[in-house]
């Protein structure tokens, strides 16, 4: 029908076409990211209107979302390194888009929790494919470049989701606000047949090609990168999914912002601290990968460690504006690590594995991280009788991400025959 429903077949066309892809996909991402976190803006009109009392029981709609999508990752991520990756990730762009569409009719709320799980399942197929389909056009020199550019869609879209979601619960009530987000997504799921797909390690002939098997998956469990990156990832998604589900809350309880307020302010705080961060992250990363093959794991490290004061000031202090400007810098120190992150995985592994790799994460990260986390702040929230208490257990996550990332540091120096002594963290 199309010329370019065929895969590629030669590097040089792979590259031709990469911008275009990684254009589209980013795309895609942003508002993968933007529905998933609509539901965090209008928190508090659905627990008016579902007569809900408990934080407990609001935390377990994220629980669902992650239900679906940590469980059906690995499923997709096996089929993507088998099948059409351009159909599996057409297939998660409908069904998240239909879930964030029927989530807006939803009238109790069990039938709402089973819109979430929807969603989660859906950006699971995209979650586990897309950057795999991304390193496959790219060759290791720009890899990380096109996977920070991927990764800022990431920011916009979780401040798009804030925003809009508060903006248009204000002005036309919540449930228009999942309608609205929801339905772009059926036309771009159209629009990835139009994009030519390439072949799978088109820039990596030089390894051997190795079938995904059960065997090779176990054998992740021996790669010490892949392990200690998705350690370190557990503790950072726990922290985030946490922060990015009660952060409005926290600043209309703790603050006194009105909700519509409380959206408009976080909603360009991640476009300035994820672009921004994702930005300096991604070029302080490329430059110490210059110097030592552990620059990323560095990278890693020192982003976090950088964070964690700032973050504490901003759940402990008394006054607003300084809560506010520590929640900004935090940002820019937490988003440094999103390209590096996903580049060490997809390099950690063969690229017959990619995908499936990327999913395994998924599951790991979410299945030992943001899964429980909002329900786990929410619990907290209610013995305490205060969010302000459940939120500081984010800052001790992210002290925990920082030191499974220096165990990678150092298996990455080790790795490559670099005397961690000359090359100081």
């Amino acid at each position: 029908m199309f010329a370019s429903m065929e895969p590629l077949n030669s590097p040089a066309s792979t590259y031709r076409f990469g911008t275009k892809m990684l254009l589209l996909l980013t795309v895609i991402n942003l508002f993968n990211f933007l529905d998933r976190y609509v539901l965090s803006a209008v928190l508090e009109p659905i627990k008016a209107d579902f007569g809900i009392e408990s934080d407990a029981d609001m935390g377990r709609l994220a629980t669902g979302f992650m239900l679906g999508y940590f469980l059906t990752s690995p499923i997709f991520g096996f089929l993507g390194d088998k099948l059409s990756r351009r159909k599996l990730m057409a297939i998660g762009i409908v069904g998240w888009s239909l879930g964030t569409c029927l989530t807006g009719i939803a009238q109790g709320f069990s039938f709402m929790m089973f819109c979430r799980i929807m969603v989660g399942l859906g950006e699971a197929s995209f979650g586990a494919i897309a950057p795999a389909v991304i390193s496959d056009a790219f060759p290791s020199s720009k890899r990380n470049k096109a996977v920070t550019f991927f990764s800022l869609a990431i920011p916009l879209g979780a401040a798009f989701g804030f925003a809009l979601g508060g903006i248009i619960s204000a002005h036309l009530g919540w449930r228009s606000a999942f309608f609205i987000t929801g339905i772009p997504g059926f036309l771009l799921a159209l629009l990835l047949f139009f994009i030519p797909e390439p072949e799978r390690g088109m820039n990596d002939v030089q390894e051997k090609k190795d079938k995904v098997s059960f065997k090779s998956i176990a054998s992740l469990l021996k790669n010490k990168e892949y392990v200690y990156v998705n350690l370190g990832y557990i503790f950072y998604t726990f922290a985030m999914g946490a922060f990015s589900f009660w952060g409005p809350a926290f600043l209309h309880r703790i603050h006194g912002m009105n909700e519509a307020d409380a959206s408009l302010f976080l909603g360009p705080s991640l476009v300035v601290g994820g672009i921004v961060g994702t930005l300096i992250g991604g070029a302080l990363a490329n430059r110490w990968r210059s110097k030592s093959p552990a620059g990323y794991a560095k990278l890693l490290v020192i982003s976090m460690l950088f964070a964690v004061p700032f973050s504490f000031v901003s759940f402990l202090t008394e006054n607003t504006l300084l809560s506010m400007i520590c929640i900004v810098i935090s940002l820019v120190f937490l988003f440094q690590s999103t390209g590096p992150i996903n580049t060490v995985i997809l390099e950690s592994v063969p690229y017959t594995m990619r995908a499936t790799a990327m999913a395994i994460c998924i599951f790991l990260i979410h299945a030992f991280g943001d899964l429980w986390s909002p329900e786990l702040v929410g619990r907290v929230s209610d013995g305490a009788g205060n969010l302000r208490i459940g939120m500081l257990i984010l800052p001790g996550a992210f002290l925990l991400a920082a030191l499974f990332w220096f165990f990678l540091y150092r298996v990455q120096l080790q790795k490559n025959e670099f005397n961690a002594a000359d090359i100081p963290l």
